[in-house]
């Protein structure tokens, strides 16, 4: 019962306004042994639930608050001490990062506008420094009005060394090559039509009609935008069939249509972010098997009584379901649109590392993780209690927890082997000083006799009495600070 609600209140403790506390207070029937009564959660603006629990569901409930880590007993002011409590108050914080825990550059930024964006460009229009944007854009962000027009160098349509003719040739020619391929499909014969129906257009034209139909740009009966995304989702399905269509790829189309807004220029920069960026909405079996490893080890390193807690469950918990949906869907089902597109835009700055979703996906666990370890939750729990935080997190402190801890992977003296090709791919940026870590083997390869990346295997000291034994290799010794 205890976990149970555990997960209800999960949600409840972020349903309150992100500058006030939640509050929760518990009034016990007179019954004798006083474990039944009801619970109220209210926030500052009012909003009341009552709830009414019995056979001791009450004495259970106040146990959960007093173990969770954002939930602490206070007592009413108003209220003499007494032997018998006849009301329990509970305070809901949420969690905050301490400015120690912060990333240096933190706020030294403000968002991209169109001021600070001309000022990234030349006279002819091309950006003159692309690794000062994109530092910018990684801390920063980008005003809302200007996306449509930087989203597509993020993407890779536009080359960062473009002119402004060039690029608008190169949009002339990109939007002849688009009507092509729709043509491509408008002509398909009939026994074709009919295999493409079944094994796409059926399931783009269920998926688009319930995509982002809260947004303005989408909403209403016949909206002409929906049929536009409807257009792109198929026309692609056509242009890479190996691809073709999964579910959740209207979810990436549609915030990338509401800012571009021309049909041409959105399905290139679709393109764009199917081919340059890691985290996509169909990969295959093996690219997220990759970066699930690369997710497990970074927890290795950054949190290590998660890490602990999911190798206890075995391989279903290292399996890591709760985070599949964040890396799939990029945080689009996590966080609110602003949010979601903030870290979107974070990591398509590429800002030294290709894999910073996956640092994103560390700072969601230890910001919201702990509740999981000190109450030993099950894989199945483990699933409900993220999956009822969804839309209820804080985007922004996850943003900077993920830059801190980005921040503090970078100061680390040496890296664990099978986090190399995570480094690698990072490119000069990653170490700012050109020093660049000792790659330092874990141990973990079972098809070969020596480490593939030539990581060094740490050998202890031979104690008095065991000369001739063979040193041991050693393990988890990355400092991290969480």
């Amino acid at each position: 019962m205890s976990r149970a609600i555990s997960s209800f209140f999960g949600r409840k403790i972020d349903d309150v306004s992100p500058f006030s506390s939640g509050l929760a207070w518990i009034y016990p029937f007179y019954d004798e042994a006083c474990t039944c009564g009801q619970l109220v959660v209210a926030s500052r603006e009012s909003q009341y639930k009552i709830f009414h629990f019995h056979h001791g569901g009450l004495d259970k409930l106040s146990e959960v608050f007093q173990q969770w880590k954002y939930c602490t007993e206070t007592h009413l002011k108003d209220q003499q001490l007494t032997d018998e409590k006849t009301c329990m108050q509970f305070s809901i914080r949420r969690p905050k990062l301490p400015s120690s825990e912060t990333h240096p550059e933190e706020n030294t930024y403000k968002r991209l506008d169109v001021s600070a964006w001309l000022h990234h460009l030349n006279e002819a229009g091309q950006v003159e420094e692309e690794y000062k944007l994109q530092k910018a854009i990684f801390f920063g962000g980008i005003d809302i009005s200007i996306r449509g027009e930087v989203w597509p160098f993020l993407l890779r349509y536009y080359s960062y060394g473009s002119t402004s003719e060039e690029r608008e040739a190169l949009r002339l020619q990109k939007r002849k090559e688009y009507f092509e391929i729709q043509e491509k499909r408008l002509s398909m014969t009939p026994d074709e039509q009919k295999d493409f129906w079944r094994k796409i257009q059926f399931t783009v034209d269920k998926d688009v009609v319930r995509t982002d139909r809260s947004n303005q740009f989408f909403r209403g009966e016949d909206n002409p935008n929906v049929e536009t995304m409807r257009r792109i989702l198929l026309n692609y399905a056509v242009f890479n069939p190996t691809i073709g269509y999964s579910q959740g790829m209207s979810d990436l189309v549609a915030p990338l249509l509401a800012e571009v807004l021309d049909e041409s220029d959105t399905f290139w920069c679709f393109v764009g972010l199917m081919q340059n960026t890691i985290f996509v909405s169909s990969p295959r079996d093996e690219d997220m098997e990759k970066q699930l490893m690369y997710l497990r080890e970074l927890l290795r390193l950054m949190h290590p009584r998660f890490y602990q807690h999911l190798s206890s469950l075995g391989e279903d918990g290292l399996q890591m379901l709760f985070c599949h949906r964040w890396i799939l869907l990029c945080f689009k089902r996590e966080f609110p649109d602003a949010e979601a597109l903030r870290m979107w835009e974070a990591c398509w700055a590429h800002y030294q590392t290709d894999y910073f979703h996956l640092f994103i996906c560390v700072a969601i666990v230890v910001i919201y993780g702990d509740d999981v370890i000190e109450q030993q939750l099950a894989t199945d729990q483990m699933l409900l209690h993220f999956s009822n935080l969804a839309m209820h997190m804080n985007g922004e402190l996850v943003l900077r927890k993920a830059r801190s801890l980005l921040y503090q992977f970078h100061l680390l003296p040496r890296i664990p082997c099978s986090l190399h090709d995570l480094c690698k791919l990072c490119g000069t940026g990653m170490w700012d000083s050109g020093f660049i870590p000792a790659v330092e083997c874990s141990g973990h390869h079972p098809e070969c006799e020596s480490c593939p990346y030539g990581g060094l295997v740490e050998v202890s000291s031979p104690k008095p009495g065991s000369e001739g034994k063979r040193g041991l290799k050693t393990r988890d010794v990355f400092a991290f600070r969480k």
